[in-house]
């Protein structure tokens, strides 16, 4: 009893010198005992991490087994290798797909062209670890196992021949080296009309493709050294452009009133010089027929398809990704073109190797064709806004 009484009495007194304190020397105080505080906090914890108490020695996981049960692929030093495991990526790709879309979207998103194949095989191998613990993970090995199994019973073809007849004709090599000879000039053509650089390559194909096969005789002996043939009559230059539909693109570019107009920023790339002016007909001829240099015969290309597809798209039928029409119109010419809701593919008709083509449709092989992609990329979008 007596204890307690001092106890009460000593936090009487205790209270009382603290009421009596300034509030500086109070603030004073609280600091202080904090930082007595912290400072034991600080010691404790060191004196745990000194004695090991925080330590985790871990553990071996679960799936070291898979982890270390990876495959490789093998060396894949040749180029047969490489193709043929980037189709098994694609083929594994598709499959997880059906069953984990999320990471299948992931991996694809993540294995860019350039990707090493072994990479990606290991991206699939590592998402597969977790797969095993889900009924659609079984599913994704048993797909797996079908569709390899289902391909093992169809070797692959040794076969070099192209899918497109046409491109297995002892001209299309030739060609071909004459396309890469001009691709700098197409590529700058197709900058100057705001048209990709593959579709105006496409029209150079079919139109030399039907020179080539309809006066094969006479014109191989331009095709052998990788020279396009250029037309001086009455089709001219390496694309076999009219002088009135060449006119006619010079006319359209200067009138903001007529429909093939192209806007402010085209309309000089076909002016004449001073000197030019007083023949601009024999100045015309000479640009699309000049030997050496096929540019003109490029940017009259590129515009014929820009006006076209603006034509079309004013009234209200949008064909900027239809290269067989727009091949199939510049073939046929500015007094074909009538746009309608059904447009169709075709134009003059070129014989290869016995078998009939339309000029259109010899355009959309090429451009869809995978063929000079190095020089002529795919596009995301063939006309420049």
């Amino acid at each position: 009893m007596e204890t307690e009484n001092i106890q009460k009495t000593e936090k009487k007194s205790f209270f009382r010198s603290w009421k009596t304190l300034k509030v500086r020397s109070k603030i004073y105080q609280i600091f202080v005992h904090l930082f007595a505080l912290m400072a034991l906090g600080m010691i404790g914890a060191w004196a745990i991490y000194k004695i090991g108490l925080t330590n985790d020695e871990g553990s071996v996981d679960p799936h070291n087994r898979y982890l270390a049960d990876y495959k490789s692929m093998g060396a894949l030093t040749d180029s047969s290798k490489i193709y043929d495991a980037k189709l098994q990526n694609y083929i594994d790709l598709a499959i997880l797909n059906r069953v984990f879309p999320t990471n299948a979207h992931l991996i694809y998103e993540a294995c860019h062209e350039g990707t090493d194949p072994e990479r990606v095989n290991q991206m699939i191998y590592a998402c597969n670890m977790y797969l095993q613990e889900t009924d659609n993970g079984k599913r994704f090995e048993e797909m797996r196992k079908e569709v390899n199994s289902l391909l093992a019973r169809y070797p692959a073809s040794t076969s070099t021949d192209n899918a497109i007849p046409w491109m297995n004709d002892p001209g299309w090599p030739a060609l071909k080296r004459a396309m890469v000879n001009d691709a700098d000039k197409i590529r700058k053509a197709a900058e100057i009309t705001g048209v990709d650089a593959r579709l105006i390559a496409a029209c150079t194909v079919g139109e030399q493709i039907r020179l080539f096969n309809s006066h094969r005789e006479d014109v191989k002996r331009y095709l052998g050294p990788a020279i396009m043939s250029v037309q001086s009559q009455f089709s001219l230059g390496v694309n076999g452009i009219k002088d009135f539909t060449a006119a006619a693109v010079e006319a359209h570019l200067k009138d903001p009133t007529s429909v093939y107009y192209m806007g402010e920023e085209y309309e000089h790339i076909l002016d004449y010089d001073t000197a030019q002016m007083h023949d601009i007909t024999n100045a015309r001829f000479n640009r699309l027929v000049d030997y050496h240099n096929h540019l003109y015969s490029f940017i009259y290309t590129g515009c014929i398809l820009h006006q076209t597809m603006l034509q079309w798209k004013r009234a209200g039928y949008d064909i900027s990704d239809r290269p067989d029409v727009l091949c199939t119109l510049f073939n046929l010419g500015f007094v074909a073109s009538k746009p309608n809701p059904e447009p169709r593919c075709g134009g003059s008709h070129v014989s290869v190797g016995g078998r009939i083509y339309t000029f259109g449709v010899l355009g959309n092989d090429f451009f869809y064709s995978g063929e000079l992609s190095d020089e002529f990329p795919m596009p995301t979008k063939i006309f420049r806004d």
